[in-house]
């Protein structure tokens, strides 16, 4: 399997066809939609072109300034996952602000990380690279940025 490779664009240069699935994956995200169907016919895009793209396309987050993100992540209920899953974002220089973890269900829990990236030494495609890693961890994406 190829690493994949990332750019950063401005958002200008991107196709219309990209800036549509961003708006409908916006709204599903915010609840302004409540289906992928409604969302495709609202701002005018194909299903197909929707779901070729959804998952290629990620705002840009700069580490640079100090701001909080929040990550999502989904840990197998095993000793030592969080511990290490925290470790590893102390060693990338992000200051954890708030951790919420669900009581495991079917061997899993969802956790919630927010951290404040203003000192993060670690891009944050680095970080999200370095956690993938860290067995135990199913899931690990960006939910929100301040």
């Amino acid at each position: 399997m190829n690493k994949p490779q990332y750019y950063i664009m401005n958002a200008d240069a991107l196709p219309q066809v990209l800036h549509k699935v961003i708006e409908a994956k916006q709204g599903l995200t915010c609840g302004k939609y409540k289906s992928v169907n409604e969302a495709t016919e609202a701002v005018g895009v194909s299903r197909s072109a929707f779901y070729k793209y959804r998952d290629a396309l990620r705002p840009f987050y700069d580490t640079r300034a100090d701001r909080i993100v929040t990550f999502l992540l989904l840990l197998e209920d095993l000793p030592g996952v969080l511990s290490q899953t925290l470790n590893t974002f102390a060693d990338a220089g992000a200051n954890i602000v708030t951790i919420n973890q669900s009581v495991p269900v079917d061997g899993r829990a969802s956790v919630t990380i927010s951290a404040r990236t203003g000192k993060m030494q670690s891009s944050m495609e680095e970080l999200l690279e370095l956690g993938r890693k860290i067995p135990g961890i199913v899931k690990l994406e960006i939910l929100a940025g301040e």
